[in-house]
């Protein structure tokens, strides 16, 4: 690798690129699917080569190949720059980088069991096994398991002397029971809609235990289509980590990529409500309870790393304190433009990607004194809410509504009637400004998002968010129908 990387940085210097970065990727994929006792899918794919990115002139250029030689190097890397210089010719404003020292290291995902070195048969095993005590409940319409590995080895060289190699290790496995009885359809999943994800070896999903929660979740589907239809009024609501996480995914992560702010996401995934006008100029994004931080350091996030992919070290970022705003997703070309140094959040999907801002783990942070459990203990009246069933949400991220699998009504403090078709909607910093409990350390959780999408060409990230469960107060319930 490090032949090839140092000829595309020379070739890329000799002709003009201000700097230069070189990634190497070698990704390796296993998706397995079992569906109503068959096994549906099984599916292994290897892809690897090599992008190449440079500045001439204040503009960008990028290139890629699959082809692993140095006279393609000098190609790809020859290419980036006509790119770049051709983009120069319609600059609005030059690119301007942050100083960083020099990368160099190497960093792995730490793990106990290999996904990759355990048997094919002894997975679908445990997800036949998971997906029998499934069918074994009367009145399901169709099941289905699913297992996904993926790793990928990075090298990752610049003009500046960087030098890293990483090899992350990412696994998701889950469950999901449907049931069906007219044009009535309940959905009950675990650990959470699309399966539970995190960086680490196949010890995780061992722990998910899949086979040993089949029998309950397929035994409350069946129970949803018989239960009554949530109520709708403001009502104080407390969210379960499994739905939690993805309120922070799409109202909170998604509103502080720094390129959507300046509109580069515009005509795509549109742009934020969190102008920069409100850094650091006291906006109150949520209660004084809410504190939110990026954090690329995070054990088991799916946004974990050693650097990111312009070799910006793993670090820490707060994005809110005590309930204000102070922070961005940031990348080393958007940070000074705000008077900041990068956060460290560039990522691309792949080889043959370009580098974007992405999240990495931004994770609400836990607050001492009560657990999730004593939180419903101290609600007199409200709802319990779990697992993600739909979302939607404005181009700004501001107006946003949630459906959810299942409600449990609360009532002086216990969990009670089971409710079908539950919805909530609000407004993100007056829904954010509600929350009057947040969890505490003993269900922090650390979820993860495979599948958040974004730019043009399209990259799939994967994403990470830890959270315990709080409690909002005076939030519009309603009923959604499928």
């Amino acid at each position: 690798m490090r032949e090839l990387t140092q000829r595309a940085l020379d070739t890329a210097t000799t002709q003009g690129a201000g700097y230069a970065d070189v990634r190497v990727v070698c990704r390796q994929d296993e998706q397995l699917t079992v569906k109503s006792g068959r096994v549906e899918a099984v599916s292994l794919g290897e892809t690897e080569g090599f992008g190449v990115r440079v500045l001439v002139d204040g503009a960008w250029g990028f290139a890629s190949s699959s082809r692993m030689d140095t006279a393609e190097a000098d190609r790809i890397a020859a290419l980036a720059v006509r790119i770049a210089r051709a983009s120069a010719t319609a600059l609005r404003r030059p690119v301007r980088l942050d100083d960083r020292p020099p990368a160099r290291g190497r960093y792995e995902t730490p793990l106990v069991e290999d996904p990759f070195a355990i048997p094919i048969d002894e997975k679908i095993g445990m997800l036949l096994d998971a997906d029998a005590r499934l069918n074994a409940v009367e009145g399901l319409a169709f099941t289905e398991t699913m297992y996904h590995g993926q790793r990928e080895w990075k090298t990752f060289a610049a003009s500046d002397g960087s030098e890293t190699e990483q090899v992350i290790t990412h696994v998701g496995a889950g469950i999901e029971a449907n049931a069906v009885e007219g044009d009535e359809v309940q959905r009950r999943t675990y650990p959470d809609a699309g399966g539970g994800y995190q960086a680490a070896g196949y010890e995780f999903v061992r722990s998910l235990d899949l086979p040993g929660h089949a029998e309950a979740l397929a035994s409350e589907a069946v129970e949803l289509l018989s239960a009554p239809q949530c109520p709708s009024g403001r009502k104080t609501i407390v969210l379960d980590p499994s739905q939690l996480y993805l309120q922070v995914h799409e109202s909170c992560g998604h509103p502080i990529e720094l390129d959507r702010v300046f509109g580069t996401e515009a005509s795509y995934a549109g742009t934020s409500f969190l102008t920069t006008d409100k850094l650091d100029s006291g906006f109150r994004y949520g209660s004084d309870l809410i504190d939110i931080v990026a954090d690329s350091t995070a054990a088991g996030g799916l946004g974990t790393f050693g650097w990111d992919d312009e070799g910006v070290a793993a670090q820490a970022v707060p994005i809110v304190k005590d309930g204000i705003f102070v922070g961005y997703l940031s990348s080393r070309e958007t940070a000074p433009r705000i008077g900041r140094q990068s956060g460290g959040a560039m990522r691309a999907d792949g080889w043959n990607r370009i580098p974007l801002i992405r999240m990495t783990n931004v994770n609400l942070l836990p607050k001492p004194g009560m657990s999730l459990d004593e939180i419903v203990a101290d609600t007199d009246d409200g709802l319990f809410l779990q697992s993600n069933r739909s979302w939607s949400i404005d181009d700004r991220r501001l107006n946003f509504q949630f459906s959810t699998e299942v409600a449990r009504e609360i009532k002086g403090g216990k969990l009670g009637q089971l409710y079908r078709n539950p919805t909530y909607t609000g407004i993100t910093y007056e829904f954010w400004r509600s929350c009057d409990a947040v969890g505490d350390e003993r269900s922090y959780r650390m979820l993860g998002t495979p599948n958040c999408g974004k730019g043009e060409p399209g990259q799939t990230g994967h994403v990470g968010h830890a959270v315990s469960g709080a409690r909002f107060r005076d939030v519009q319930v309603g009923v959604g129908r499928w």
